[in-house]
């Protein structure tokens, strides 16, 4: 039994036909990636796994652990151990970077500690701050960020830092991130696949969108490599499937630019 089954999920915005018939099956411990043009459906498929209310499940149906999500708010999939590592992060003001993450960590703890046996237990606020300076370092940000609010004031590069490091934080079950290397130079492309590479030795499951080959070369492992065309999963391979994209683009698979992704 797989972690994650997406089962013919047809999605809509509005009157708009988004994901036509998406299947895929993560288990935990597996490590995926979703390529495709930008249109394809990918940032789509990211939002609807984490409970998007914008959009629309006209049918289908996504499990994890066997059980249906799809009725459940955002914050009832984070308990069920989902992540997502947005595309573009947003900004909020007034909410203390280090605060915000030891209360998530806490409430995720309720629901996840006896699946993770060894999730660490915090007693005291010093031995969260502590831990969190470890992971800090795992992704190159000063400890100054922990004094800092949620992504404000943040460059490009480490509002995607920010997102792996609250993944490695929070210690999810499966993490879905949505072009972690998007404007990444290669050093910090290779902090942010070395973060990812950190959750993959917890047992974790990893999603990885992304346009390009290069920050899945610096992965562990790669089991599988998706791409999606006009909002469903048109082709399936290993590893090597990313270098073919990466060295000869997507026309040889019959495929052009489509519209933007909607988000």
């Amino acid at each position: 039994m797989s972690f994650l089954t997406i089962k013919d999920l047809n999605v809509n915005i509005e009157d708009k036909k988004i994901l036509n018939g998406v299947n895929l099956d993560v288990n935990k411990g597996e490590v995926h990636a979703i390529m495709g043009l930008n249109g394809s459906g990918k940032s789509t498929l990211a939002n609807v796994l984490l409970g998007h209310p914008r959009y629309s499940i006209t049918s289908g149906d996504i499990l994890v652990n066997n059980e249906s999500i799809i009725n459940l708010k955002t914050d009832e999939r984070a308990r069920k151990g989902l992540f997502l590592g947005f595309q573009y992060p947003t900004e909020v003001s007034g909410v203390g970077y280090s605060h915000f993450l030891r209360n998530a960590y806490n409430l995720l703890s309720k629901s996840l500690t006896a699946e993770q046996k060894d999730r660490e237990v915090f007693i005291t606020v010093k031995e969260f701050h502590e831990y969190l300076k470890r992971n800090l370092d795992n992704v190159g940000l000063d400890p100054s960020f922990l004094s800092r609010y949620l992504n404000e004031g943040f460059s490009g590069g480490e509002k995607k830092r920010s997102e792996v490091m609250q993944m490695l934080v929070l210690r999810p079950n499966l993490a879905i991130l949505d072009e972690p290397d998007s404007g990444l130079d290669i050093d910090a492309v290779k902090s942010v696949a070395e973060a990812i590479n950190k959750l993959i030795e917890t047992g974790a499951g990893v999603i990885v969108i992304t346009h390009y080959a290069r920050i899945l070369r610096y992965l562990k492992k790669l089991d599988k490599v998706h791409v999606m065309s006009k909002g469903k999963i048109i082709k399936t391979a290993g590893k090597e499937l990313s270098e073919e994209l990466e060295s000869k683009g997507y026309a040889w698979l019959g495929l052009s630019d489509e519209s933007v992704d909607a988000v």
